[in-house]
């Protein structure tokens, strides 16, 4: 692990943390991740690893998680300032940091263990973690997962089918949510453990998305053989774990969005003649489309930042933050649906297009993963409102 000592003053004063990160950013140290983009994710993932050891060793990338998990103190803030920076820097934060916010804090809860000996290795590029969760008949509805995990003295032995498992074809780690219990017992017989990928009888099957990428893959267990103390939590808490993990999807995840979000809104405006027509002679003007786009970010933004600050002040975040998740799927629509009208025929065709034409492809999972706006609006609807029953 690099010898860097924590800041005191950085640790609790986020303005000077961020004066600090921002002025590491505007060094020659970052130049090779700025205004990037690769359109193979295994050779992207591997090329922002890079970018992970650099902020690793300068001590910007260790801010937000305790001294014991390799961090250097701080909360889920830091992370927050950190994306906001890395976008203001023309550096897209990486699917590195996407999956570490959200996987990082239940395991120092959950299995400090773990977290001491694995966490290191996640914040400094060295591996990644998949998060494998749904399944082929069971994704928005967890409790349904039939992916097993046997106790066999100081092994569990795993057995099942994933999909849609994140980065799974370069991460070394899965975050496995699997079946301990019976079928009836729902989400009371659910464990969560941390498989290495290269264990025999793991395979992974990249996925080819519409936009040509292959960032989500189809995982297989065929009896696995896992060592117990893998366990995070207690056998049966995996659904626990698992909720104590949303928060921090529905969060930090949010946040790291929206900064994208706002990275591409500019580079959009930057992209743009000065003056654009709209896509129909009676539709908005380029000025109303890009600040009704602008004004539903905000909206994100002071929502989730109320989010982050409960987090990181130690609070339970509830069914509430399904506000969160409904409003970050409307921005990704937004973002990319003002791209597709405003650039025209110059959205269809041409390389110079291309990294547009791709992420508006991927915009159209956002109210789809991690929980469909349907369920969103459900839980808002029985939980948060307690409107009646139809």
């Amino acid at each position: 692990m690099t010898d860097v000592n924590a800041d005191d003053r950085l640790v609790t004063d986020l303005p000077a943390f961020r004066a600090a990160v921002r002025e590491f950013l505007a060094s020659p140290a970052v130049d090779k991740w700025r205004g990037t983009y690769l359109d193979d994710d295994p050779e992207e993932m591997r090329f922002t690893a890079g970018l992970m050891r650099v902020l690793y060793d300068a001590g910007f990338g260790r801010y937000g998680l305790p001294a014991m998990a390799g961090g250097l103190g701080g909360d889920v803030r830091h992370w927050a300032v950190l994306f906001d920076e890395l976008a203001r820097a023309g550096i897209t934060p990486t699917g590195q940091h996407s999956l570490l916010v959200t996987l990082a804090y239940p395991l120092v809860k959950f299995a400090p263990r773990l977290a001491a000996a694995y966490l290191p290795e996640f914040l400094s590029g060295d591996g990644w973690w998949g998060q494998g969760f749904s399944e082929p008949e069971a994704g928005s509805d967890l409790a349904a997962l039939r992916c097993r995990a046997v106790r066999h003295g100081d092994e569990y032995v795993i057995s099942g089918h994933k999909i849609w498992t994140s980065h799974a074809e370069t991460a070394n780690r899965i975050f496995l949510l699997a079946r301990t219990g019976t079928t009836e017992s729902r989400h009371r017989g659910l464990s969560m453990i941390l498989v290495d990928v290269a264990m025999p009888g793991v395979t992974v099957r990249p996925i080819k998305l519409a936009s040509g990428r292959s960032e989500l893959a189809e995982c297989f267990f065929d009896d696995v053989r896992v060592p117990a103390d893998r366990l995070i939590g207690n056998e049966g808490q995996g659904w626990a774990v698992a909720m104590y993990l949303l928060q921090y999807e529905r969060a930090a995840w949010a946040w790291l969005r929206a900064a994208v979000l706002l990275q591409r809104l500019r580079a959009l405006i930057g992209f743009l003649p000065d003056s654009a027509a709209p896509a129909q002679a009676s539709g908005p003007t380029a000025d109303e489309m890009l600040g009704s786009v602008y004004l539903d970010l905000l909206s994100l933004r002071a929502r989730s930042v109320d989010t982050v600050r409960r987090l990181a002040a130690g609070q339970t975040v509830g069914p509430e933050a399904s506000a969160d998740k409904l409003l970050l799927g409307a921005c990704e629509h937004g973002v990319y649906d003002a791209a597709r009208s405003l650039l025209g025929p110059r959205f269809l065709f041409g390389d110079a297009s291309r990294q547009w034409r791709e992420e508006w492809w991927y915009s159209r999972t956002t109210t789809v993963y991690g929980g469909s706006a349907e369920v969103q609006r459900s839980i808002i609807a029985d939980r948060v409102l307690k409107l009646p029953k139809e």
